[in-house]
């Protein structure tokens, strides 16, 4: 009897932190119509039982090469009547159940984060890549457009002029200058972005979970208001998440026990991290 072939979205909870690994190196984790529906199945089931998630690609060499090519042209080329419905609307479901989770995410990226797949890592709130990914936007080259909500995602970070060059002359950037470029906060050596990724999901899974919500729910559209209204969001949200685990979490800030501020994830406690807290604790 042969084996049943590997899922092509895999999970995996660790901890409070769910690990959601692409699963279709031999194509490069091209993203088709089947991927899509089990990424956002994924998504669903992490916001029920992880305070944060990691998305990465199996395989050694590529985060993602974007939309599955042959599927696109074969879905082109039938009849119109025997089209799937909605096509367009899967992509911005899935992607959009990310960026507007109940839980933040974090990309692992590696190699080739193109097309759809940087539209994919651009849903998620905190990315690192390895020294071997590249990003690039294809769609002029291909005689197709942005599906995945990437002109809206990927244009808040890069900007309009930057997401147009890509578009237009199929330039690749390297992953320091997608760093530069604010399409992603770490960059670590090859083989590493996995292990950093997973390293900050733990850490923000510490987090009180209703600032996490806060943050990756109500921030983004903050941000997309006018002032006026962004304010009075803000004086909204700030009441609503309160709670009795915040209190306590000043309170250990105020009294010396929690966690001193640190430069970098992992790293040393801050020089000023102590003359913050007593000064704090000097206002009560």
């Amino acid at each position: 009897m042969a084996d049943a072939p590997a899922p092509i979205v895999t999970y995996e909870l660790d901890g409070d932190v769910a690990l959601v690994g692409l699963n279709r190196d031999e194509f490069r984790n091209a993203i088709n119509g089947e991927l899509l529906d089990l990424l956002k199945e994924a998504v669903l089931r992490a916001n029920e039982e992880a305070r944060a998630g990691v998305i990465f690609s199996h395989g050694e060499k590529h985060f993602s090469a974007g939309l599955d090519l042959a599927e696109a042209l074969a879905n082109r080329n039938r009849d119109e009547g025997d089209r799937p419905r909605k096509r367009r609307s899967k992509w911005h479901n899935t992607f959009d159940a990310i960026s507007r989770s109940e839980i933040p995410w974090v990309a692992a990226l590696k190699g080739a984060t193109i097309g759809g797949g940087l539209e994919l890592a651009c849903a998620t709130h905190v990315r690192v890549a390895d020294t071997t990914t590249f990003f690039a936007l294809p769609e002029g080259q291909r005689g197709i457009f942005v599906s995945g909500g990437g002109s809206v995602n990927i244009q808040r970070h890069l900007g309009y002029a930057r997401m147009a060059d890509l578009m237009l002359t199929g330039r690749v950037l390297s992953a320091e200058e997608g760093e530069r470029a604010n399409l992603v906060q770490y960059v670590v050596p090859e083989g590493e972005s996995f292990a950093k990724a997973k390293q900050l999901a733990e850490k923000i899974a510490t987090n009180a979970p209703l600032t996490n919500w806060a943050i990756v729910t109500a921030l983004p559209r903050i941000g997309e208001a006018p002032h006026d209204d962004g304010l009075f969001m803000e004086s909204l949200i700030g009441p609503s998440i309160r709670s009795s685990q915040g209190s306590q979490r000043l309170q250990q800030f105020l009294d010396g026990s929690a966690a001193p501020l640190k430069e970098g994830t992992g790293g040393t406690a801050h020089p000023d991290a102590e003359r913050i807290r007593q000064e704090g604790a000097a206002q009560q």
